[in-house]
């Protein structure tokens, strides 16, 4: 059985149309003849909607006319709990892919109608650019609180308000016939000198020791020599290189070289920094005024030069003046 598998999914990878990715899923797409719903992306893809309500939304999208859509009915059929079910339903009628509303059927009997669309953001355009759908009968709604039978007659039914648009969606990821972005150029050496350039050969030579995936050619070793030299230009060790080029390799590798210039590129390390750039910085200097001993009292008192404190200089100065004022 393992070997019918694995016949039958190289064969069904072979016939996948262009070139297969690199890493991420690969797709096998097999039409359906019976048993499918078509689901829009808008609602596979939502980014605000859970993983939990995009599955309920796609349980109820594929339940044919009348199901039973209750929060019990579904626990039932799903095997979460009426709480996560009751929190995804939650988001889908706040964006607009279900509704729930009163209607009033003959003899005063109130009951929940639940509507679910599979394009709320077509089901508000106008008639003659929403697609053509099968139609459905409509219920004539009523106020969400119930009134007496007597005030009901005499008013007339209120509509409930029309929800507002959904926001616009913006698929997060590109179609197929995207153009993609330019691939990064492998790193350059400052100077590629003799003895980095034997390095880096030997270095690639010897990777189908430690990877038989990674026997490269000779002109594959040559283009990526000064991408390896640039990594031991930073003072990188081999067996690290080595360890960063063969480790965690995917299966099956079909595109070796392709790996050994994206991890190149991709995980160059930085420059190491420098002795000045290791080294703290100095801190301010801070100058210190000096006590000194005044000649007249002994106060001490701050000062860059020794001589009189504030209070003797003062009392100098009085002297001086009455001397002069005496002469």
């Amino acid at each position: 059985m393992d070997t019918q598998q694995n016949t039958a999914l190289t064969r069904a990878l072979a016939e996948v149309p262009g070139p297969l990715p690199t890493s991420g899923v690969i797709h096998i797409t097999l039409p359906h003849t019976d048993r499918f719903t078509v689901v829009g992306n808008h609602l596979a893809q939502h980014p605000d909607l859970s993983c939990t309500a995009v599955g309920l939304a796609v349980r109820i999208q594929s339940l044919p006319q009348g199901t039973e859509v209750s929060i019990k009915a579904l626990t039932a059929r799903c095997q979460e709990g009426e709480r996560r079910i009751a929190a995804a339903l939650r988001e889908l009628e706040a964006h607009g892919y279900l509704q729930r509303f009163r209607h009033r059927l003959p003899g005063q009997k109130v009951i929940t109608r639940t509507v679910f669309c599979n394009q709320p953001a077509a089901l508000l355009r106008p008639r003659s650019q929403a697609p053509v759908a099968a139609p459905v009968p409509a219920p004539v709604p009523v106020p969400v609180t119930a009134q007496p039978p007597a005030q009901t007659q005499a008013q007339p039914q209120a509509h409930p308000p029309e929800p507002a648009p959904a926001p616009p969606f913006v698929p997060l990821v590109p179609p197929p016939t995207a153009p993609k972005p330019p691939r990064p150029p492998l790193p350059e050496p400052g100077t590629l000198t003799p003895e980095l350039d034997r390095a880096a050969t030997a270095l690639l030579s010897d990777l189908r020791r430690h990877a038989p995936e990674f026997t490269l050619s000779e002109g594959d070793i040559h283009h990526l020599a000064p991408a390896v030299a640039t990594w031991l230009e930073r003072d990188a060790h081999p067996d690290t290189i080595r360890r960063t080029l063969t480790d965690d390799l995917p299966q099956p590798l079909r595109h070796p070289v392709k790996l050994l210039k994206h991890r190149l590129t991709a995980l160059l390390p930085p420059p190491l920094p420098g002795a000045c750039d290791l080294a703290a910085p100095a801190r301010p200097r801070v100058v210190v005024t000096p006590f000194q001993t005044c000649d007249d009292c002994d106060r001490a008192f701050r000062s860059p030069d020794p001589g009189h404190c504030r209070d003797c200089r003062e009392t100098r100065e009085h002297r001086g003046e009455d001397a002069r004022v005496a002469a």
